[in-house]
């Protein structure tokens, strides 16, 4: 199956990339690997660009790859261009993500990108998920409406004391409520959270449910990753570095705590014809919906 995009949607894409909130492109800084970040675990699969400015991540069927950064941040925007596995990627999964815990810890908040690989001609998916105080299941699953195996594409997170968003190329695909009324949501007792990438295999339950299976003969499968940015307050034990989120960064001002107008004609579109999966809709696994799921993103 390939994604059939209608002329009106695409012209609603790139308006969405046009009108993508210029303080977001102007407070956005570019950092280098080896002052951001470490690796995770097996550094033989990892490559750098002669110039250091492209990362690449490698599976194989003997191990995968994955960095984290140095630094732990609270509140702020944070964004990654990423190139994904072409090809057959079947079971292979790429995630970038934030945590509060190295290695992801019982009580750990976190929030989620992972890309599901495919079979050859299939639309890759991206799985976003929510955990707070170590409870998750709040997962939503798009399409994209692109081939983001044949260039870069960026992938940002917008995090205040108002909402939490999903971005892809400018596009917010997801937001996710603030509220000091709901126990799991991340504000005020917001935990400061670590930056993730890597690359592993998920044969068991990332393509089709596990049906297809990860084909070693095409291994090292590879992710390409560029132009880390981040404007965030950075964690220095016990308070951030930013004194406090009501000094007017930009990113906790009041334009940043709603989808603007043309953010929300985009969303809309997104919900109508990118969405698989909500766990807002899913009545079967969840009989009593989860709290924030009474929130509106439109406020």
């Amino acid at each position: 199956m390939r994604v059939k995009v209608s002329p009106l949607a695409l012209l609603l894409v790139v308006g969405a990339l046009m009108a993508c909130c210029p303080t977001m492109e102007a407070a956005a800084s570019n950092f280098s690997f080896q002052d951001n970040f470490d690796i995770m675990w097996n550094a033989s699969h990892f490559k750098t660009s002669e110039d250091g400015k492209i990362w690449y991540l490698s599976l194989d069927n003997s191990t995968g790859c994955g960095f984290q950064t140095k630094q732990r941040y609270i509140f702020g925007w944070f964004s990654m261009k990423i190139k994904l596995v072409g090809g057959d990627s079947a079971g292979v999964v790429t995630a970038y993500y934030m945590c509060s815990d190295l290695g992801a810890g019982p009580t750990r908040d976190e929030l989620d990108f992972e890309f599901l690989g495919n079979t050859t001609g299939e639309p890759y998916l991206i799985q976003t998920n929510v955990y707070k105080d170590g409870v998750g299941n709040r997962e939503m699953r798009h399409m994209l409406w692109f081939d983001p195996t044949e260039d870069f594409h960026s992938y940002s997170i917008l995090w205040n004391s108002h909402q939490i968003v999903f971005f892809v190329d400018a596009v917010a695909i997801r937001v996710f409520k603030n509220s000091d009324s709901l126990n799991n949501t991340f504000f005020p007792d917001a935990k400061p959270m670590y930056i993730f990438s890597s690359v592993w295999n998920a044969d068991d339950w990332a393509t089709r449910g596990g049906l297809e299976k990860t084909n070693w003969t095409l291994a090292p499968f590879v992710s390409t990753y560029t132009d880390f940015n981040v404007d965030s307050c950075q964690w220095q034990d016990p308070y951030p570095a930013c004194v406090s989120t009501t000094t007017q960064q930009w990113w906790d001002q009041y334009d940043a705590w709603h989808l603007s107008d043309s953010q929300k004609t985009d969303y809309a579109w997104v919900l109508r014809n990118l969405v698989i999966y909500d766990y807002c809709q899913d009545t079967k696994r969840f009989p009593t919906l989860p709290p924030e799921c009474s929130l509106s993103p439109w406020s």
